[in-house]
């Protein structure tokens, strides 16, 4: 299984390769970009799996397409040489090379839906080799899954595939805040990421009596910076630091106009915080019925949401509780056991075509 440290495929990576060890598999993990720290390498041994730190280039921060298509070959050579049975690619661009061994493919994101969402126009050259090779790993894939159904349509429609993707949706397991509700209002994520839409909160915050924070690095890969003015910034914090921030039910919101799944809104969920979300998709498909949706660019709908939540404690805390019950469905065990069936799958349809 391949992975990166930037962002949250390291979670789901390491979470998925943990319970798929429990359920008697042996899982390499082999990161490109960035190289491990020592936490993440703490990490890989606590779950049992062998971390393998490749030093390939990340396929979305790679300079061109041959650096891409010669991570994809190391990682094919590396898997024959590991004898695996099948490769599942967090990077789908990976899969231009050609595997001994089934692969499949999981689209987190990419940067062709990404520009379609926050952009106009045709895409820059920079993302167009990027999206040729996504499109082309994702014709040599056995497998094609993503997390949500709303996201499998996009990526379906986007690369002309003749069948929609698997949808399995991401899993968290995080405990219940309990206590008095905290006054204020939180988002966490890429605060950098144009997709995040963060801009519209700094702007909600301004209108706002209580104060709202953010978590996350305000300064992308390359250079990318986003200003703000409203928004009391907490910069990127550790794991533990987020849990403390949820632990007292602080009002989330995410403006976001693309969001193939949204971690930080599940785990935000998870504790009890009440949801206030921008209407796409994706936040439909997990979220309808259980949070407070506004249009993603409507910053004083937003500031209107927060502030009638925060002034009826009783109604935060229902929403809470019914947000909380909804993220009870998503879990990690229900993760692997979906992902398990789609790697057996594979497995065995390779062995009945080799007999």
């Amino acid at each position: 299984m391949t992975a990166d440290t930037v962002g949250g495929v390291w979670q789901y990576a390491l979470g998925l390769a943990a319970d798929l060890v429990r359920a008697g598999w042996s899982v390499d993990l082999a990161t490109l970009g960035p190289a491990p720290r020592e936490t993440h390498r703490t990490q890989a041994q606590a779950a049992g799996v062998t971390l393998i730190d490749t030093g390939l280039p990340l396929d979305w921060l790679a300079t061109d397409a041959d650096a891409v298509a010669r991570s994809a070959d190391a990682i094919a050579a590396l898997a024959a040489a590991r004898a695996v049975d099948v490769v599942q690619l967090n990077q789908p661009a990976l899969a231009v090379a050609r595997f001994a061994m089934p692969v499949v493919a999981v689209v987190h994101s990419c940067v062709a839906s990404w520009w379609d969402a926050v952009e106009h126009g045709p895409l820059p050259a920079d993302l167009a080799w990027q999206t040729d090779l996504v499109a082309r790993g994702l014709a040599r894939a056995d497998t094609i899954v993503c997390p949500t159904r709303a996201f499998a349509a996009t990526v379906q429609r986007r690369y002309a595939l003749p069948v929609a993707p698997l949808a399995i949706h991401n899993g968290r397991t995080l405990p219940a805040a309990t206590g008095a509700l905290d006054a204020r209002a939180f988002t966490a994520g890429r605060l950098w990421d144009r997709a995040k839409n963060v801009a519209v909160l700094d702007a909600a915050a301004a209108a706002l009596s209580l104060p709202f924070r953010a978590a996350g690095p305000a300064r992308g890969p390359h250079g990318e910076r986003v200003a703000l003015r409203h928004l009391e910034p907490l910069g990127r914090i550790s794991d533990a630091a987020v849990a403390h921030a949820l632990s007292g039910r602080p009002i989330f919101a995410s403006a976001a106009r693309y969001e193939p799944f949204g971690l930080a809104v599940l785990e935000a969920a998870l504790t009890g915080c009440a949801l206030v979300l921008s209407d796409i998709p994706t936040f439909r498909e997990l979220w309808d019925g259980v949070a407070t949706f506004v249009a993603a660019d409507d910053a004083a709908g937003f500031a209107a949401a927060i502030a009638r939540l925060a002034a009826e404690p009783d109604r935060r805390a229902g929403a809470g509780a019914d947000a909380r019950a909804r993220a009870l469905a998503y879990t990690p065990q229900r993760t692997a056991a979906a992902t398990a069936a789609v790697l057996r799958r594979a497995i065995d349809a390779n062995r009945r075509a080799a007999a």
